[in-house]
């Protein structure tokens, strides 16, 4: 009674637990849990989330543990094979909850004891709770970024304990993923995602003691009922009695079995014999309570009944033992149920073996095998033996156990027989004794075969080239229907699709490229205008990027390479007059500059000498200032002796002064570079007398040993004054030029220049570059960000433009941002004149074209170029490409459209360069690209040189150009060196001040790691981070042989040098980690032990409130000199709330300095000059030629100056003081800065971005517009903003330098890729020499993961559907040069990187290709010559939207959009509210889709605005819908039957992880077995281990999900299946339904309702509605052009519809 009264007492809180769990899975996001950070996060699953997840499989019956068991490991599997690094863990606390469903007590011990023992996956299964101080102290040391749990379980007791669980990793800033909405694909794990937030984690601080006390008393209740089911079953035994028990039956088993023996037996020996005395026991006890009611009256079967169960329970192991898998397959489903007689005995015997497998866990003394701990029980072929004997066998039916199967069998029954001594439990033959039925009765008992038969199995025949070609080798090994099949003779006869003009109509059709909006389109003023200020932005957009001047471009004759480099070798012979006379007037105009520089340095040295006598740091950066912007080199020299001669002064007085007491070593520092530049720039200028100043100063600085390489004669004289001055610095040249100079070091560059680069001088590598793109080689660059890889790209397009008017070069970039970039870049680089009609550089984006087709530089996204690429009619037009540059081309192995990036390396022709900072395995990449290249080779040997609508001229341009240039070779051109170094450090908040920590590389490192792996390839150090490492290295290990040896004043490549170079220090760095690596190898692990944790920082205080803490974080980085910063989020809405609370943070701040009336004297002003202005606008002008002077002319003159004097007052007033704003107005003049704010005032965060900018702060992300994005990116460029916080668009490319990166979110996106990508961006090169990472609130152990990490490798995507094979067809079909058609599709058909070097895969997608064929000559959109007819072009139009695309055109062949589309009145063209809002319910539902997890459905959330949940399609649609599925399941089915035979079927007989064998190599023949087991049904394309539920064929054609039971080896998923399901389950089977954010929005035309209701912030709300705008213009325009009555009602409806949208969402 007291623990009702106690859970009673524990409501309040659970409910209160359950709202804020509600609200945190409203605000959850669907991401990809293993997105890019393969190898890098380790991640927790909730062992009971999974056990209780497998158990809802839909298709595993009771009973069947090898299916279960299967089940497990292939979820594990996947998790694995995709890379997830995680611990399964189970609490001891949890498995009290079942006592409700004692059957799974076994299930679940059997789980962990086999996980444990057969895997090698990490279980824990020893913490008591997630309260207990063991789980926190392993939490601390593993820090798992997520936690993998289920919202549900079984019971609400269960759903509280996980709801414990997910508030407690919240606290402890762990997030938590839903394992309930999860759903697996070929390369991604998907699933609801919640992070851990600063309120939730408040939640728990408030309740925690609370919560503890709830959490007991929960657990007390589930102990208290769980002792309370085992009473009535066991109440002759206590606990202690029996568990003495069951150690006794182990005892006597291990006496009878000495050497051992499986646990299949074990198991089955112990839990029936103790189960047997159980119930003897039991019914004695019912029998002393009731003795005058006879034990079959109380429904419950004798002892003898239950012998008999026993013993065919017992033979049912020993068919386990026997039997392969392969055979046990085929068992007959038995559909009847246990009678209830027995059912107290079937509990009592799950709780023996419950007790039994706890125990021999414990039990060390015996050799139990567990390998086949997973398949203890079968119930479907133990029901199969009691209803053989307790039916067929008394019908006359008496079948051989067989001799091995019957011998095994009585040596199990004799096991227990000898176990139970207190009765006699019989012979083991006969097995049956009783006749009482232990199965219910139903009316068929045995599963039925399924009345829908599969379709006939076998492809329509086809006979088009491309099917012979790429599948012509398989052909034969896959059946065909003949002509007369009904299949074959259903086939619609529908016209052919010609894509120019329609099939029906004959109107022109316009193709992707026409549809997309034309910036061009329209000649008005008010355009022309728009036009010249585009031009005037794009002007200082360029000038940000670049700061070079055009660069003017003319056409010259192709020279072949023969003839360029026999030119480039005869250049000096054939120097002519011309020549000669152009060098003389160069060397003149030389010797003039340097005249003019020697000039302005005589007129402003002296004002420098003097400003660094008065302020030396004042005075030397404008020296340097001087230095930047002197070309002469003699000029140069002097100005660098002067500055070392004030530093050498500088020094003298310091030490003199402050530095008796501590020196300032920047003083020094400036002297040491000076030094450097002259030793190593200006020799030639040197004579002996500078060389004596300059071995003085080092003199002075201390540095003997250097000063006597200069000067050996020379002796420092005494200073009169400072006979007791101490000069020089307490430490040796070296280790000053590593520790206080090291990113002030020379690299080691190049000093001879290349002809072809006039800008700079080029590195080796880039060189490389610049001699592929003279060889027209291809190549895969990988280089680290900044390095200047993308110079190439701009060489490229330079020569293409050189060569002629026609050839073009393709710039892919993988985000809109980055095109505008690119494109502006290329306008502000490069200027050509061009024949008329034709411009320098076009753009192509979904979202407008601007001179696409017409340009010679077309700056695309990849989705654009497949278009293009794809198109027939712009085949023309792809001839003419000469060279494509793909930028950020590791998007290969993204997430979304990276198959699109396959298609274009494989479809192109010409060469191509693929840049990237981040591929794990470019080699891998090169080898692919390479071998596609080859093909190309061999294709256009064969490919016919004809071109029937190109013009002569073009044709013999073209065949010139690809047999005199064209090179098939693919480079690999790797760097690996930053030109800047990075330093990282950990942020923490220390007595209410932010403190910066040193994080050292080789922190991140474990000497396990280092054995294993060795130092990450990536993992670089400072030169003071090299000597940090040295200085540890010697405090460790105090008699370490080589200290002397790499001591830095010794060390080999630093002795006596003046001038330590980058890579001399990079040496030194290579010399440490050789040493450390050698210390773990010859024994010395301690030591090195010792030096990594030394150098591991302390763990670090963090606020969890960062909202308050942001701003104080970005001030100190401010005082520090580390701005400008970019700040990284990964939360549009985080991102913006950041930026605008340093902006509060800064206006407070103003406001506190005001005086109490300034905001009222302001208020003032602004009257009085309002009422100025409206007197200057009463005054009438007055014309200037006029003679006589008026009062009035008087009174407006008074006028303006007032107007002037107010507006300075004004402007005083309000001006922003210079503590109070991170902008740097001398960054930018104001006519700019006003013109770029005029450009972004009417947009939708235009007010709050100048506001913000003003500040010097600004954000960026994805949802803002092209102008937004670009107007942070000029300003941050141009150094006027100083403070972004951004998301990770800005990773992708975007040329935003800096000098310091922030990372202040933890977020399942920063992964290694992202923080490569990010981090990459500090270091300005030029302006900065060493680049900043701060972290903040990240953890430290994921800080270690993220540095020492390889990013991922790319491994391909599934490369083609349905809409992509349309799109072959139709290019195949309809392009001009059918040989080059033929040979791109079959390139991309064959050159997937998911199947290179991968038969089986390549053996699979030919059979699916076949299965696409058949769908769509099925559906009516191609032939069976594979030519498109019908309705093919507006399914190809729409095929980023597969397979909605597909229904949507169903739909439109069945008229329901015709019935759906009636206006409001007859011959009218408009249509009600009603018919537009359910339409819009239609179109959401197709492509609209996006689902809210399963739980939201039960809980009692407000609304306001929005339904938040979309209703399902409306009722003809939805049996049209029905219709579609079925026809594609039952393809699909047949696709999986023809399929299944190219299974690894060796793999299918053993368990995924496991590798358990079930092949049944210990077979024994059974006359009895082969009856048991004699189901026909087919089960081919099902996994063997899924069969043991009586799963078949037939069942691909109704399961929800198939994928949990296809074979898991032949690589194909249910989402290669262009099905559409309205309705869709989680694991749980509850139904997830979808939001209305669609229809919601269309009906309220609000954001802010769509982010309160709908929970999808406003950002990102905008580009999904933005997204399903152009959706339906796509479909707007197509209706139009498909239909020939303009008037139908259809095309007139999605026109108003798509017209409507878009107002409201440009209203927004």
């Amino acid at each position: 009674m007291a623990t009702k009264m106690d859970l009673k007492g524990c409501m309040k809180l659970l409910e209160k637990m359950s709202v804020l769990i509600l609200n945190e899975i409203a605000a959850s996001n669907y991401s990809s849990l293993l997105n890019d950070f393969v190898e890098s996060e380790l991640f927790l699953i909730d062992g009971d989330s999974l056990f209780i997840t497998c158990l809802n499989d839909e298709k595993l019956k009771a009973g069947q543990n090898l299916h279960f068991f299967y089940l497990i490991e292939r979820y594990l599997f996947d998790l694995r094979s995709k890379g997830g690094q995680f611990i399964v863990v189970f609490f001891k606390d949890f498995e009290h909850s079942y006592f409700e469903t004692p059957e799974l007590l076994p299930l679940r011990t059997a789980l962990i004891l086999h996980l444990q023992k057969n895997t090698d996956i990490n279980i824990q299964s020893e913490f008591s709770g997630c309260f207990s101080q063991e789980w926190n102290c392993f939490l601390e040391e593993n820090c798992p970024y997520f936690l993998l749990v289920s919202d549900e379980g079984m019971t609400s007791l269960q759903t509280y304990l996980f709801y414990f669980y997910i508030i407690h990793s919240w606290s402890m800033k762990i997030s938590t993923a839903l394992i309930s909405g999860q759903k697996l694909d070929i390369l991604r794990v998907h699933a609801y995602f919640m992070l851990s937030r600063h309120k939730n984690q408040n939640f728990f601080k408030q309740e925690k003691n609370q919560m503890k006390r709830v959490y007991q008393t929960l657990i007390e209740h589930l102990k208290t009922s769980s002792a309370a089911s085992l009473t009535p079953l066991f109440d002759q035994l206590h606990c202690n009695n029996w568990e003495k028990e069951i150690c006794w039956s182990i005892g006597q088993l291990q006496a009878l079995w000495p050497k051992g023996s499986d646990i299949q037996r074990v198991l089955c020996v112990l839990s029936c014999s103790l189960s047997l005395k159980m119930y003897q026991n039991f019914q004695e006890k019912e029998k002393k309570t009731s003795p005058a009611i006879d034990t079959s009256e109380k429904h419950l079967a004798s002892v003898e009944e239950v012998k008999d169960l026993c013993r065919m329970y017992c033979l049912s192991v020993v068919f386990l033992l026997h039997l392969p898998l392969s055979q046990r397959a085929c068992t007959r489903l038995i559909s009847s149920s246990w009678k209830n007689s027995v059912s107290t005995f079937l509990k009592m015997k799950k709780w023996c073996e419950f007790f039994v497998l706890k125990n021999l866990d414990s039990s060390e003394t015996w050799n139990v095998d567990l390998t086949y701990v997973c398949d203890t029980n079968d119930d479907q072929l133990w029901k199969n033996i009691v209803y053989y004997y307790e039916k067929e066998s008394t019908q006359g039916l008496h079948l051989e156990l067989g001799k091995a199967i019957e011998e095994d069998y009585k040596d199990l029954w004799s096991a227990v027989s000898h176990l139970v001594r207190e009765f006699d439990v019989g012979p083991p033959l006969p097995l049956r004794v009783t006749m009482e039925l232990f199965l219910q009765n139903t009316c068929s008992p045995i599963k039925e075969e399924t009345q829908e038969k599969m379709p006939n199995l076998g492809f329509i025949p086809m006979t088009s080239p491309i099917v012979k070609k790429f599948a012509g080798d398989i052909l034969d090994q896959v059946p065909f229907l003949s002509s007369d099949d009904p299949v074959v003779t259903s086939l619609v006869k529908y016209k052919e699709f010609h894509e120019l003009v329609h099939w029906h109509s004959h109107k022109p059709l316009s193709d992707h490229y026409e549809r997309t909006k034309s910036f061009t389109d329209g000649k008005s003023p008010y355009f022309l205008k728009s036009i010249q200020k585009l031009q005037t932005f794009q002007q200082h957009f360029g000038n940000s990027l670049e700061g070079t001047t055009s660069k003017i471009i003319v056409t010259q004759s192709v020279q072949s390479k023969k003839d360029f480099v026999a030119a480039k070798k005869n250049k000096k012979s054939q120097e002519s007059k011309a020549d000669i006379i152009i060098k003389e007037n160069n060397n003149r105009l030389l010797a003039k500059e340097e005249q003019k520089e020697s000039e302005r340095w005589k007129t402003l040295s002296s004002s420098i000498e003097g400003e660094m006598k008065e302020n030396f740091h004042s005075g030397i950066t404008k020296l340097e200032d001087f230095l930047k912007s002197c070309k002469s080199n003699s000029v140069k020299f002097s100005v660098e002796m002067v500055g070392l001669n004030a530093s050498l002064n500088a020094w003298r007085e310091h030490c003199q002064g402050e530095g008796r007491v501590r020196k300032d070593f920047s003083i020094a520092i400036h002297m040491m570079k000076r030094i450097h530049s002259i030793m190593d720039k200006y020799q030639e200028f040197l004579q002996e007398s500078d060389k004596k100043n300059i071995s003085r100063c080092l003199k002075y600085l201390g540095f003997d040993n250097l000063a006597r390489t200069l000067d050996p004669t020379q002796v420092m004289q005494k200073d009169k004054n400072s006979k007791k001055v101490h000069y020089a610095l307490d430490m040796g040249p070296a280790r000053f030029q590593l520790q206080h100079m090291g990113h002030y070091l020379f690299r080691d560059e190049r000093k001879d220049p290349d002809p072809r680069v006039k800008d700079f001088i080029p590195d080796t590598w880039q060189r490389e570059l610049l001699d592929v793109v003279d060889n027209n080689e291809s190549a895969v660059i990988v280089a680290p960000t900044s390095s200047g890889k993308t110079y190439a790209s701009y060489y490229c397009m330079e020569k293409v433009l050189r060569e002629s008017d026609d050839g073009v070069i393709v710039y892919v970039a993988p985000t809109k941002a980055l095109v505008n970039q690119v494109s502006t870049t290329v306008q502000s680089r490069f200027t050509k004149r061009l024949p008329e009609g034709q411009v320098l550089c076009g753009v192509f984006t979904r979202d407008y074209r601007h001179y696409a087709l017409n340009c010679q530089v077309l700056v695309t996204v990849p989705a654009c170029l497949e278009i293009l690429l794809l198109s027939p009619n712009r085949q023309e037009w792809v001839e003419k490409i000469r060279y494509v540059i793909f930028d950020e081309v590791h998007c290969l192995g993204g997430q979304i459209g990276a198959e699109i990036w396959e298609h274009l390396l494989v479809m192109i022709r010409c060469p191509f360069l693929a840049l990237s900072a981040t591929i794990n395995n470019p080699e891998h990449l090169t080898e692919w690209l390479q071998s596609v290249k080859r093909y190309w080779q061999e294709a256009e040997k064969s490919i016919d040189d004809f071109h029937p609508t190109l013009d002569a001229r073009c044709v013999r341009a073209s065949q010139r150009y690809l047999k005199a240039k064209k090179s098939y070779k693919v480079r690999l051109v790797l760097y690996e060196e930053r030109y800047n170094d990075l330093e990282k450090y950990v942020c923490s908040l220390q007595d209410g001040d932010i403190a910066f920590d040193h994080y050292h590389p080789c922190a991140t490192l474990t000497t396990d790691h280092i054995e294993k792996y060795g130092f990450p390839s990536d993992l670089a150090l400072s030169p003071r981070e090299s000597i940090q490492l040295y200085d540890i290295m010697v405090q460790v290990w105090k008699t370490w042989p080589k200290a002397q040896e790499l001591c830095p004043e010794e060390f080999v490549y630093f002795k006596n040098k003046i001038i330590i170079t980058k890579m001399d220090a990079k040496k030194y760095e290579t010399a440490l980690k050789e040493e450390i690596s050698n210390w773990i190898k010859n024994g010395n692990v301690i030591q090195a032990k010792q030096v990594l944790k030394i150098l591991r920082p302390a763990p670090v205080n963090q606020s969890d409130d960062l909202n308050h803490i942001f701003p104080l974080l970005v001030e100190k980085l401010g005082k520090m000199d580390k701005l400008p910063a970019l700040f990284f989020m990964f939360k549009i809405s985080v991102v913006e709330e950041r930026a605008r609370k340093v902006c509060q943070d800064l206006e407070e701040k103003q406001e506190r300095r005001q005086s109490a009336n300034a905001i009222k004297e302001i208020h003032v002003l602004t009257h009085k000059l309002k009422k100025v202005k409206k007197s200057l606008e009463k005054t009438p002008t007055v014309p200037e030629n006029a003679l006589k002077r008026s009062s009035r002319m008087d009174q407006s003159i008074v006028h303006e100056a007032e107007h002037v004097s107010l507006l300075k007052m004004l402007e005083k007033k309000t001006e922003i003081p210079p503590d109070c704003t991170y902008a740097n107005p001398k960054m930018i003049d104001e006519e700019t800065l006003q013109m770029l704010f005029d450009r972004i005032k009417s947009q939708r965060k235009g007010k709050e971005l100048t506001q913000l900018s003003r500040r010097g702060i600004g954000y960026h992300h994805g949802a803002l517009n092209a102008r937004e994005r670009q107007f942070i990116e000029v300003l941050f460029r141009k150094g006027f903003l100083r403070v972004v916080t951004a998301t990770s668009t800005l990773a992708l490319g975007i040329n935003m330098p800096c000098k310091s990166v922030v990372f202040t979110q933890n977020s399942i996106y920063l992964d290694a890729l992202n923080y490569r990508q990010m981090s990459g961006r500090a270091g300005r090169r030029g302006q900065d020499f060493l680049g900043n990472v701060f972290f903040y609130n990240i953890p430290l152990p994921k800080i270690e993961k993220l540095i020492k990490s390889n990013v991922p490798e790319l491994k391909g995507q599934f490369p083609f559907g349905m809409s992509l094979v349309l799109r072959l067809m139709l290019l195949v079909s309809k392009a001009d040069n059918i040989p080059v058609a033929n040979a791109k599709v079959l390139s991309v058909l064959t050159h997937s990187l998911l199947s290179f070097k991968n038969p089986r895969i390549q053996e699979m997608l030919k059979l699916y290709f076949l299965f696409s064929m058949q769908f769509l000559m099925k559906e009516g959109y191609l032939d069976c010559e594979g030519n498109p007819i019908g309705f093919a072009g507006l399914v190809s139009h729409l095929f980023y939207q597969e397979p909605s695309n597909l229904l949507f055109v169903s739909f439109l062949k069945k008229g329901l959009f015709h019935n759906l589309c009636q206006p409001t009145k007859k011959g009218s063209k408009y249509f009600s509210q009603d018919v537009m809002e359910k339409l819009t319910l239609v179109l959401a539902n197709l492509f609209g889709r996006m689902h809210i997890p399963a739980k939201l459905l039960d809980g009692n959330l407000k609304f306001y605005q929005s339904k938040v949940f979309l209703e399902d399609f409306p009722t003809d649609f939805d049996a049209a819908l029905l219709e579609y599925n079925t026809k594609v399941i039952r393809d699909f089915s047949q696709f999986l039957l023809i399929v299944s035979k190219f299974a690894d079927m060796k793999q299918e007989y053993q368990l995924p992880l496991s590798k358990i064998d079930f092949t049944g190599k210990r077979g024994a023949t059974s006359k009895l077995a082969a009856h048991l087991m004699s189901c026909k049904e087919s089960r081919s394309a099902v996994s063997p281990f899924v069969c043991l539920s009586g799963i078949t064929n037939q069942d691909l054609l109704q399961v929800k999900n198939i994928d949990s039971i296809i074979l898991r080896t032949i690589g194909v998923t249910s989402s290669q299946a262009p099905l559409f399901y309205s309705k869709k389950f989680d694991n749980l089977g509850r139904t997830l339904p979808l939001n209305a954010y669609v229809l919601d929005f269309y009906k309220h035309g609000s954001l802010k309702g769509i982010e309160q209701d709908n929970r999808i912030t406003e950002g990102e709300a905008y580009v999904l509605l933005k997204d399903f705008s152009l959706i339906l213009q796509s479909i707007s325009v197509s209706l139009r052009e498909l239909c020939e009555d303009e008037t139908d009602d259809v095309v007139l409806a999605f026109e108003q519809l798509s017209n409507s949208f878009k107002e409201k969402l440009d209203k927004v």
